[in-house]
């Protein structure tokens, strides 16, 4: 028992090193992973507090777990048996077809990335390019049920939606978008996944795929996960706010169990001064096209560009971006009163309330009143005077400053989108179709 044994050293290294990796992940890895792991749920704890719409367990899951949980659901292996049926394949073919959907699909969620990181890049871009204002919110809102799942509809006037409603409503939630493909670029991809974003195919007919995608929707509606959506399915090409698209909205519906928890539907309105796509917007809607290339190198270039000026005081922004919270509808309700489920009225329903919420802004109340014929400044001013008076009769939230709208007509003649002759303003030459987008809007909202 004494004896001494003789081993070659490379046996003795190789023994400590597997010694030390023992210890490391019997004795010291869990440890230190259960101090970490105590202090992230004492700061989870800590932010659900201060948070109205506490993050929800299916948000926190690990996405591996999410993404079993997904694809083993009852619901999705019956469509996996159906399709295996229907097309003569394999059932364990058909099984991985659905789990690679599945993994494309389910988010993960980063709570430090999403409110260390993502709330403030967000604050930081929105305040950077536009002087932002709430512009109404809805009595009601305060009277929804804490336990049911809140579902923000907004018009989608820009990409800069995801960056402003992440940022206004940071001390709800956390929202979970339901974002399409061209977002999935390395790296913005990876990112967004993190900050409990899902991938959509907007164009998809592959039923497989719709099945899994319209499970994962209703298994995180009935888990109370706090969601924001763009019923229009894309952006607006006209300045206006579109009809809607029933894809998510039916699958929300038809997983709706009446029983159990409430959806409520919050409608969001947003306006912006200048969009930063309206050129893209306007020339794609003469030529009838949704085709947009993802340009993200361009688009961080120009946004460290505008930093830049930014701070050496030679940018002063893009003017007022505006949000407006309308009033909320509950699923519940909605049903009790239409138990036929027509998914029409309801698209149209929701449509008109966030078109009642969206604000009037300076650029297009000025907009607006140029489309009405050349004016002098004075006759400028009567005009916007006139159509402010409307849309307030209309029940229209107008945010102007103390300019009355004049800031806009300034904001047009400094992008060179109208032109001063013998002190008459008139559409600049090619013009016509930004001042038409522009003035949609207030067009819309007064019903022209």
């Amino acid at each position: 028992m004494t004896g001494t044994v003789t081993i070659p050293i490379w046996f003795l290294v190789l023994i400590l090193l597997f010694g030390t990796v023992t210890f490391a992940s019997h004795f010291l890895f869990p440890s230190v992973r259960w101090f970490f792991r105590a202090r992230a749920q004492r700061a989870l704890a800590r932010l659900n507090q201060r948070l109205q719409r506490p993050i929800d367990p299916m948000k926190l899951m690990r996405r591996q777990d999410k993404i079993v949980r997904l694809i083993y659901d009852p619901a999705v292996m019956q469509a996996i048996a159906e399709n295996a049926a229907e097309t003569g394949r394999p059932q364990n073919v058909v099984f991985e077809e659905a789990k690679a959907y599945a993994r494309e699909i389910v988010p993960g969620f980063s709570t430090l990335l999403y409110f260390g990181v993502a709330t403030r890049l967000a604050r930081w871009m929105s305040t950077l390019f536009y002087r932002v204002r709430i512009a109404r919110v809805d009595a009601e809102l305060k009277g929804i049920d804490p336990e049911a799942t809140v579902i923000f509809v907004i018009n989608h006037r820009s990409n800069m939606d995801y960056v402003l409603v992440t940022w206004l409503v940071a001390d709800r939630s956390a929202l979970s978008y339901a974002v399409g493909e061209w977002a999935r670029v390395w790296p913005l991809g990876q990112m967004i996944r993190a900050m409990g974003a899902y991938f959509i195919r907007r164009n998809s007919r592959n039923a497989l795929y719709r099945r899994v995608l319209a499970r994962y929707v209703q298994m995180a509606t009935a888990e109370g996960t706090t969601q924001a959506v763009f019923p229009e399915g894309g952006l607006s090409l006209d300045g206006r706010v579109g009809s809607a698209r029933m894809g998510l909205l039916s699958y929300i519906v038809a997983g709706f169990d009446p029983l159990g928890r409430d959806v409520v539907f919050v409608p969001v309105g947003l306006s912006y001064d200048r969009v930063f796509e309206d050129g893209v917007l306007t020339q794609a809607a003469a030529e009838g096209t949704r085709r947009f290339r993802a340009r993200p190198v361009a688009a961080l270039r120009a946004l460290l560009r505008t930093a830049w000026r930014k701070s050496t005081g030679r940018f002063t922004g893009f003017g007022i971006a505006s949000a407006g919270f309308g009033a909320p509808l509950s699923l519940r309700d909605w049903l009790a009163r239409n138990p036929q489920r027509d998914l029409e009225t309801l698209g149209a329903d929701l449509m008109a309330r966030i078109a009642a919420s969206v604000p009037v802004l300076p650029v297009p109340l000025a907009a607006a009143a140029i489309m009405q014929g050349p004016a002098t400044d004075e006759e400028l001013v009567q005009r916007m005077e006139g159509l402010a008076k409307r849309l307030r009769q209309n029940g229209v939230a107008l945010r102007l400053n103390n300019s009355g709208g004049f800031e806009g007509i300034d904001a047009l003649r400094g992008r060179n989108l109208v032109n001063d002759n013998a002190g008459v303003t008139q559409i600049a030459p090619g013009a016509g179709s930004l001042i038409a987008y522009y003035a949609a809007s207030v067009q819309q909202a007064l019903g022209e």
